[in-house]
């Protein structure tokens, strides 16, 4: 049927326990129609709005009012102008259900509780605890639903049966200021009689080490379970909250811990049988902890959860004894071992993305340092343990810890391990794949692969840099890399999460925590490492990353709730810039335009550029990095401007526009010599001072023509580090250098991208050299950061972009850009309007044709296009006029010589 599609509430495709009283409501339009006129949406709850003229496909719910537990199910229809031109109502979509948490303090009766523990273990050796309640119903439930979280992690279980598919419960946040409560429909799981309730709880992020420096008890000391379940049938209500009465035990997990690993002994195991209390002498009464509601609150993003599976491709058995097996790709989760091994036979599990020279796993390169030590290292972590009983099915799962991983060395086990004994279970936050790419060189197609790889080895909950040495949500990270995630996956409600973090642990001064979440301003600030926070190019993720998600969706409501935190961004800023001076100038008296230079402060700067020196933090402390910073204080303001346009904020639109123009000023007036070139010349300035329009027009060509020198100067490598490389690619391709864009894609020794494929990476490194020529591991081999290249064969080769001015996918620009020795390509984007493909072949192209292009004769490009509803497509061949299309199925053909530039094609992209 001719219907809406892709239903979302609040940017969710499950929409179970919110905490948002008027949800915004989103559908596809049906597909094969030229756009959509009008809509209709009908509710369970008896909300109608009849016929709405109007072309969006997001409105906000207006219905009956929304309270705890209010339940209702929507659907839409939509009406279409059809190819012939006619306005044909289109059929009903398929319904979607959507389901209130509890919204206010009152609602909860359940108190906070947890293990009384007289002694708390060092961290990482801490057990994990189970907290039980028995209770009697007199009748099977026609509904119940359970509400829950934790203070660490939890795991639910209901009559021995595990509550839901979600793991790591309740999720990564700033717990000071939110905590996610999980709703669940637990219907089915209970029964007329007995039934029991049991928690494991465990440290988590709450209290267990984290991050690259292991700090341990960041949120509190103490571990802590809130439950309530609600049970409704024909005899009316019944309440089981968390109190006093449960009752608390040990558990098989012997100590879990995010980063160090986790230990189980089967032996202990009760097999989630109901305790109790005093017998055994380890059974007791629950403690109720302090505590109240005021950060509970529902879901943002997706649940996490194991979203594939993969088999071992070898299991090697070494003279060690020890059996490495490798799964053939890097990822971030666990394994299920199948055959935990004899009764009392205790199995260690060593997890790691390399292997050392004799063939087992190493973890040298992933060992963090340690800074109140100089010199000294930390241990890496991530080694599970597992003591079998023998008990039938025995199956180790480690779900209350994760690892980032390729290899894994079993040790102990006598037994030879067969492929189905053990799995790797790859977790992350469960989002929706919406973009694809492919062209006709498989080595660029590697590429793209193990960026996507890489980027869901750091989706587990928030952003993170790497999935094993840290973990963390660094906003220098995710800023990078968001334009390409939103391209690929729905990232929407994932950054929405993860920016309300990044709102809560912003200091009063505006600084931008690095790390988000983070215990807060009062602990961040106080750290001996405190002085890193504010960083140009990392507090600017608060701007950049709300624009790209804003680009991507078409929802300004996400500008709108971070907009008070850009402007205490800037507000810290402009301050610095303002009224502090780089002790370098101490002896001159201040030229005006210095008070527009950001020059003062602790900044990364580029970070990591090839050859460059080693970093060290002490010293960037009163380090002169004003080319860097100035350039993202005109970046953000300048974005901050159009934000404030898009949010109708005129006045401070041209207000921010002129503090930004006179910022680009300042910074050629500083930065760059009489003859127009960049004064501290590097790949990454240079870059910069074209991506971020810091030059003025009559200037550009020579700093291009300075750029290239240096590229050529490098070997034709590239140069740039942290920052700028997600720009090189497309400032050059953008000015008039697009073959040498490609030779730099298509580079093939280090430092390149096509030397980590050759070197058989399966994700994207944090340094070039990851694995050297010799073999060795250096560092993460899983960050993403520098993936973000794949834009530009988005982009570029297969030529699909985003229009400027353009947000949510409304007006797209189609042009392509052979080079490289590419001969076809193909990519598509699921836009909030529907799917949009692209795909081309030149003449004599060989195998790999994309889908539905036949090969042309030789010297000509042909393309297809696939238009969804509502959408404007400009089309941009060599050698031919600008074609503009609209929805449909179009086909394209057009001579071109690979050989030549052509510079009415050459565009930057805003």
């Amino acid at each position: 049927m001719n219907a809406p599609t892709r239903l979302r509430t609040e940017h969710l495709p499950e929409a179970m326990g919110l905490a948002i009283s008027e949800p915004r409501l989103s559908w596809t339009p049906p597909a094969g129609t030229l756009g959509q006129t009008a809509y209709r949406i009908a509710a369970s709850n008896g909300w109608d709005t009849g016929r709405q003229e109007s072309a969006v496909c997001a409105v906000s719910y207006d219905g009956p009012t929304l309270g705890s537990r209010s339940r209702f199910e929507w659907r839409v229809r939509t009406w279409n102008i059809g190819e012939n031109g006619s306005d044909t109502a289109g059929g009903w979509s398929e319904p979607m259900p959507v389901e209130l948490g509890l919204l206010h303090a009152t609602d909860w009766t359940a108190q906070w509780i947890g293990p009384d523990e007289p002694e708390v273990r060092a961290p990482g050796r801490r057990p994990g605890y189970a907290l039980t309640k028995t209770f009697t119903l007199h009748t099977a439930p026609e509904k119940a639903r359970a509400y829950a979280t934790a203070r660490g992690i939890y795991e639910l279980f209901i009559n021995g049966n595990r509550v839901g598919d979600q793991q790591l419960t309740p999720g990564s946040t700033s717990y000071n200021t939110t905590l996610q409560v999980q709703a669940y429909d637990i219907t089915g799981l209970l029964r007329e009689g007995s039934n029991t309730v049991r928690a494991v709880l465990t440290d988590g992020w709450y209290r267990g080490t984290f991050g690259y420096t292991r700090d341990a008890d960041m949120y509190g000391t103490h571990t802590a379970f809130l439950a309530q379940l609600e049970v409704e049938s024909g005899a009316g209500r019944q309440v089981i909250g968390t109190d006093s009465s449960w009752l608390v035990s040990a558990t098989e997990i012997v100590s879990a811990d995010l980063m160090g690993g986790q230990r189980v002994d089967f032996r202990t195991h009760d097999g989630g049988r109901a305790p109790s209390a005093g017998s055994p002498p380890t059974v007791r009464p629950a403690v109720v902890r302090p505590g109240n509601a005021a950060a509970l609150t529902g879901p943002l993003a997706p649940p996490t959860r194991v979203t594939e599976e993969l088999a071992p491709v070898s299991i090697t058995r070494l003279p060690s004894g020890h059996q490495v097996v490798d799964f053939g790709q890097n990822i971030h989760g666990w394994v299920r071992l199948a055959k935990p091994g004899l009764p009392g036979e205790t199995v260690t599990l060593e997890y790691g993305e390399a292997l050392g020279r004799d063939g087992d796993v190493t973890r040298d390169h992933l060992r963090p340092h340690d800074f109140r030590a100089p010199g000294a290292f930390l241990d890496a972590g991530q080694v599970d343990t597992v003591t079998a009983s023998g008990s039938p099915n025995e199956v180790f799962e480690p779900r209350h810890t994760t690892h980032g991983f390729q290899y894994v060395s079993v040790q102990g086990l006598a037994a030879d391990l067969e492929p189905g004994d053990i799995t790797g279970c790859l977790v992350r936050t469960d989002l929706e794949r919406i973009g694809t790419f492919r062209c006709s060189d498989e080595r660029l197609n590697k590429l793209h692969d193990i960026v996507e790889w890489s980027f869901l080895g750091n989706s587990c909950e928030v952003p993170t840099d790497c999935p094993q040495r840290e973990k963390a949500g660094w906003t220098g990270d995710w800023q990078l890399f968001v334009p390409t995630a939103a391209y690929l996956y729905d990232v929407t409600g994932f950054s929405r999460k993860w920016l309300r973090d990044v709102r809560a642990d912003q200091w009063d001064n505006g600084v931008i925590a690095n790390i988000s979440p983070s215990p807060g301003p009062a602990v961040t600030s106080a750290e001996f490492m405190g002085f890193t926070n504010g960083s140009a190019g990392w507090g600017d993720a608060i701007v950049m990353v709300p624009w790209e998600v804003y680009l991507a969706s078409g929802d300004a409501g996400i500008l709108a709730e971070n907009w008070d935190a850009m402007n205490r961004w800037l507000g810290f800023v402009r301050a610095s810039a303002q009224t502090q001076r780089h002790p370098s100038r101490a002896s001159q008296p201040p030229a005006p335009h210095e008070q527009y230079l950001w020059d003062t402060g602790f900044h990364f700067g580029e970070w990591m550029e090839p050859g460059g020196p080693e970093p060290d933090l002490f010293a960037a402390r009163s380090a002169d990095h004003g080319i860097v910073a100035t350039a993202f204080y005109r970046h953000t303001t300048h974005l901050m401007g159009r934000i404030a346009a898009v949010l109708g904020l005129e006045e401070e639109a041209a207000e921010l526009a002129e503090l930004s123009a006179n910022i680009r000023d300042a910074w050629e007036t500083e930065y760059l010599d009489g003859a127009g070139l960049v004064t501290r010349a590097s790949q990454a300035n240079c870059v910069r001072a074209l991506a971020f329009d810091l030059v003025s027009p009559e200037h550009r060509a020579a700093v291009t023509t300075q750029l290239v020198d240096l590229v050529r100067a490098a070997g034709t490598h590239l140069g740039t580090g942290f920052l700028a490389t997600p720009y090189l690619l497309p400032v050059l391709a953008g000015n008039g250098e697009q073959g040498l864009a490609y030779e730099l894609l298509m580079q093939d020794t280090e430092p390149s991208w096509l030397a980590m494929v050759n070197r058989g990476a399966t994700t994207v490194w944090e340094l070039w050299n990851g694995i050297d020529a010799a073999g060795t591991a250096h560092q993460s081999l899983n960050h993403y950061s520098k993936g973000a290249v794949v834009s530009f064969l988005h982009r570029y080769t297969a030529g699909l972009r985003q229009a400027p001015g353009s947000a949510g996918w409304e007006r797209v620009i189609i042009e392509p850009r052979p080079g490289g020795g590419i001969t076809s390509a193909s990519t598509s984007h699921q836009g909030p309007r529907g799917m949009l493909s692209v795909a081309w072949s030149l003449g004599a192209a060989a195998a790999g044709e994309p889908a539905g292009v036949e090969p042309a004769d030789d010297g000509v490009l042909t393309l297809t296009a696939d238009i969804p509803p509502g959408t404007t497509a400009e089309v941009l061949l060599p050698g031919a006029p600008a074609a503009v299309v609209g929805p449909g199925h179009h086909t394209f053909r057009a001579a071109t010589d690979t050989n030549n530039a052509y510079p009415e094609l050459m565009r930057s992209i805003p």
